[in-house]
């Protein structure tokens, strides 16, 4: 990605974008803030050029979950499919698509091919990106990884993909707070 296109699609404009999508979501608003305003402070942990990506991707993760972009239900692919047909960078694209061990839950769901269709990237972006999304709650309070999945569990229910793939997920959103706090310290 080149610095011209991401200063045309940075955190400014994705801000502007998520609050036009979320805002009328309440909590769902309160958490993509949250996450957001995380994703700055853990900044500091990916390289300098990839900050405002970090930060723009924290503003969309959640996009997928407005009625107007909610096509398929799985709420990381389709905020990466309109982010796409908006011309997001495809490196945000397919950041939002696979936030959170989103291709867990994708294998669950029945769409992996789909989301297969977005690069996963492993390393400091989306570890930070994750980190954040899982250490702010669904009403955008402060909270530890294990916190955040109980309260996913809770929300979703026993029967839910969440609770489906747990075995797989924690583990694997475990690995990234280790690897995201070692590079904060």
């Amino acid at each position: 990605m080149t610095t011209n296109v991401m200063s045309a699609r940075g955190p400014g404009a994705a801000r502007e974008l998520a609050g036009r999508l979320l805002v009328d979501l309440g909590d769902r608003w309160r958490h993509t803030r949250a996450v957001a305003a995380r994703a700055r402070e853990l900044s500091v942990t990916v390289p300098p050029g990839d900050r405002d990506l970090l930060v723009a991707a924290a503003w969309l993760h959640d996009t997928g979950y407005a009625a107007t972009v909610a096509a398929t239900g799985f709420h990381p692919l389709d905020g990466a499919r309109h982010l796409g047909r908006l011309g997001w960078p495809d490196r945000l694209c397919a950041l939002v698509a696979h936030h959170s061990g989103a291709r867990l839950l994708a294998d669950v769901v029945g769409l992996v091919e789909e989301l297969d269709a977005y690069p996963r990237e492993e390393g400091p972006v989306a570890d930070a990106l994750t980190y954040a999304d899982q250490t702010v709650d669904s009403r955008g309070n402060r909270v530890t990884i294990g916190q955040r999945l109980v309260d996913v569990l809770a929300r979703h229910g026993p029967d839910s993909p969440h609770a489906r793939v747990h075995h797989l997920r924690e583990p694997f959103l475990l690995a990234v707070a280790e690897r995201v706090e070692d590079r904060l310290s």
